[in-house]
């Protein structure tokens, strides 16, 4: 019996690594949301959603915290694309203090001063005299403190299809904001609302972490289509316009949350039997 043996003098097989080089998707085509008609529209509800980034499955939003040749963090592909650069701001922002229903735009100076300030101090000459002077301190935005998302959607039944199916319509990040002169965290700050359908085209070229398979090529516009993240319910539409905090609190609130969930799941699964 004849045997092939294969010698390699450097003792390492060098295979082509899928990571030689940076990983583009050009030419990537946006898949449209499916046509429906308003009279197709059996059923519909909408809800609002936070994505916390601190949960496991929703770190592929976080990381990286600096961008590399690979990938990007969500907030550095939404900040690129609502202040620009070198090129004009490809979507708009919209004021989160007005409501999230897209109505005030916000302008490219509004959106650099999120996260930045000029604070005065004293500070401490390091040569004779030693004497105290005044300084002005410039804090420029962190990415990293972009720690949650809210996002808008509407779940409907389309009868033509005989279909339950999300649509997102808005997307919020939202950022830390700490004591300055503490350092303790206060709340979290909405940053701006951006209409998800118009986001969709600056997603579709960025490459997400596959955790799962290194080999399958996924982006962000994928993550939200597929519904590849973990969220909570904070509100659904309702006669009050209240969020599920205003009426119920602590472990209620997130049983609030399920009952809606559980609503949904239901009523998908109870069209079927009638």
């Amino acid at each position: 019996m004849k045997r092939l043996i294969l010698f390699i003098s450097t003792g390492i097989l060098l295979l082509p690594s899928l990571y030689a080089q940076p990983v583009l998707l050009p030419g990537r085509r946006l898949v449209p949301y499916a046509y429906i008609r308003e009279a197709d529209v059996m059923w519909s509800k909408r809800i609002w959603r936070i994505i916390d980034l601190r949960e496991k499955l929703n770190q592929t939003m976080y990381y990286p915290l600096q961008p590399n040749n690979l990938r990007k963090s969500l907030i550095y592909v939404l900040q690129e694309a609502v202040i620009g650069g070198e090129q004009p701001p490809m979507i708009k922002a919209y004021d989160p203090f007005n409501g999230d229903d897209f109505k005030v735009e916000m302008t490219v100076a509004e959106l650099k001063s999120i996260g930045s300030s000029l604070d005065s101090g004293k500070v401490t000459r390091p040569y004779p005299p030693y004497d105290e002077i005044d300084t002005v301190y410039a804090t420029d935005f962190d990415p990293a403190n972009v720690k949650q998302y809210r996002i808008k959607e509407d779940w409907y039944f389309d009868m033509k299809r005989s279909v339950m199916e999300p649509r997102i319509l808005g997307i919020c990040p939202r950022m830390a904001v700490y004591d300055k002169n503490t350092g303790e965290f206060r709340d979290y700050m909405d940053m701006y609302w951006l209409y998800f359908p118009e986001v969709r085209k600056v997603l579709l070229d960025v490459r997400v972490y596959n955790p799962y398979n290194l080999a399958s090529t996924i982006t962000y516009d994928d993550l939200f289509m597929k519904r590849m993240f973990s969220s909570l319910i904070y509100k659904v539409d309702n006669n009050y316009d209240r969020r599920i905090e205003e009426y119920v609190k602590g472990i209620d609130a997130l049983l609030e949350a399920e009952s809606i969930k559980d609503m949904i799941f239901k009523f998908e699964h109870d069209v079927w039997e009638q």
